[in-house]
């Protein structure tokens, strides 16, 4: 491979790393600090970047220790701070998104830290593939996996999803992208627009937008982010990444890409008769898709009718390329074992999906 042949930015920087921070000040310092100490990779030239911080309005040391590290040598003039009225998330990110000079945007979290070839990778991996829209990476789990078993476990869930494909396909079941570890193209701002505010994670939100207009995400091999679980994570805390928003989310833009793709619209079949998946499809139904029937392997359950959909046994199912089937499955492994078995039935990517 050739090494990556960059633009000469001296007047502008091709990145601009959009970091908000909120009452961060005893972990931001980390954060920029892995990204001062950023350097080329082989064949990956370090490209000219600036980090935005957006202070969001912080009442900790915030403010002092971004004026300290301006004046430290390491910032190399690459650091600039806007400073908010707390305005909450979304705000921060689209004030930083107005400000930034980069044609890549990479975005970061204010108690991350990042692979010191992070931008080189990533910006290779922009520049040498014209038709990505974005590029991620794969993130370290930084916390107690016995502690925080489901986190460390979505991650490794995450960390799965890697292809254009795997990515587009499982952005139902939850959010297949690790926000701080991406770094997107400018101009997918101009086209599909900036974050939303709402009642829902801005970041899966963004993502399933895109998605559906066409976007392309892919995932670098390398581990190139630490994704921290702070005590204070937004994931934990903030109601807008609680499972009744989540549900809400999935089913706007799961109805959309149904009606758009599925031949049956607006007849589907779920894999998954339990208490579980019938919560977090409610939504959908609302919304006018109508389940045919709740597939099960239970047979205390086969037989039954819940809200007047009947469950049924797998055999029950329409042949391939009679139906559409959303595999809402959420035990640890089940989703997977369905998706084995409907693929060694003969149903293919455009007969089922994971939600």
């Amino acid at each position: 491979m050739n090494k990556t042949a960059l633009p000469d930015t001296d007047v502008s920087p091709l990145i601009s790393v959009l970091l908000p921070a909120y009452n961060a000040a005893h972990t931001l310092e980390a954060a920029l600090r892995s990204l001062f100490a950023q350097q080329s990779a082989p064949d990956a030239p370090l490209p000219s970047f600036e980090i935005l911080v957006v202070n969001d309005g912080s009442t900790d040391d915030t403010a002092a220790l971004l004026r300290a590290l301006s004046r430290d040598n390491t910032a190399h003039g690459r650091l600039r701070a806007l400073h908010l009225p707390h305005g909450g998330i979304v705000t921060a990110l689209n004030t930083g998104l107005a400000a930034a000079r980069g044609t890549f945007i990479a975005r970061m979290d204010a108690d991350d830290t990042a692979h010191p070839h992070r931008l080189a990778l990533q910006t290779a991996h922009l520049w040498n593939k014209p038709e990505l829209t974005l590029s991620a990476s794969l993130v370290a789990f930084g916390g107690d996996r016995n502690s925080a078993y489901g986190f460390s476990h979505f991650v490794d869930w995450q960390n799965s999803c890697r292809s254009p494909d795997e990515i587009s396909r499982s952005r139902f079941r939850d959010t297949p992208i690790c926000h701080p570890s991406a770094m997107f193209r400018r101009d997918a701002v101009d086209r599909w627009g900036a974050y939303a505010d709402g009642d829902f994670a801005e970041d899966w939100e963004l993502w399933l937008r895109w998605l559906h207009n066409g976007a392309l995400m892919e995932k670098l091999p390398q581990t190139l982010l630490t994704w921290n679980d702070a005590p204070n994570r937004a994931t934990r805390a903030d109601a807008r990444y609680a499972d009744v928003a989540c549900n809400r989310l999935r089913a706007l833009w799961l109805a959309r890409h149904l009606e758009k793709h599925n031949p049956f619209h607006p007849q589907v079949w779920v894999m998954g008769g339990g208490r579980v998946a019938r919560k977090r499809l409610a939504p959908l139904w609302n919304l006018g898709v109508r389940p045919a029937a709740y597939i099960d392997i239970d047979a205390k359950k086969i037989g039954n009718v819940v809200g007047g959909i009947p469950v049924c046994g797998r055999s029950a199912l329409p042949e391939p390329g009679r139906c559409r089937i959303l595999n809402a499955l959420t035990a640890h492994g089940a989703a997977e074992e369905a998706s084995d078995w409907l693929e060694s039935q003969g149903y293919g990517q455009e007969d089922w999906m994971i939600v």
